[in-house]
């Protein structure tokens, strides 16, 4: 199965809301790899890898959690590489 990798960099009341732990969990029962971490400018960044469905779920998960709190999503696409299973949250 292909997979692909995204920079998805999240804006607005996205720090001090639990996003990176939600993000975690929300991902946990799909087959995705990656990290999330609080950046400067009060944004999240999110480095996601996997297969495009499970890739479109997490972030439509992230939607319907987070709603208005999310201002704006930037993606950018990334080479995939080497990941392990699951999301991490790193400082």
């Amino acid at each position: 199965m292909a997979q692909e990798r995204w920079l998805v960099v999240f804006s607005g009341r996205v720090q001090g809301v639990g996003f990176r732990q939600t993000t975690v969990d929300l991902a946990a029962d799909l087959p995705l790899g990656g990290t999330v971490r609080n950046v400067p400018e009060r944004r999240v960044e999110l480095v996601v890898q996997g297969p495009s469905a499970a890739v479109a779920e997490l972030l439509r998960r992230l939607g319907e959690h987070f709603g208005t709190f999310i201002r704006n999503i930037e993606r950018t696409p990334l080479p995939p590489e080497e990941t392990s299973r699951g999301i991490r949250i790193t400082w």
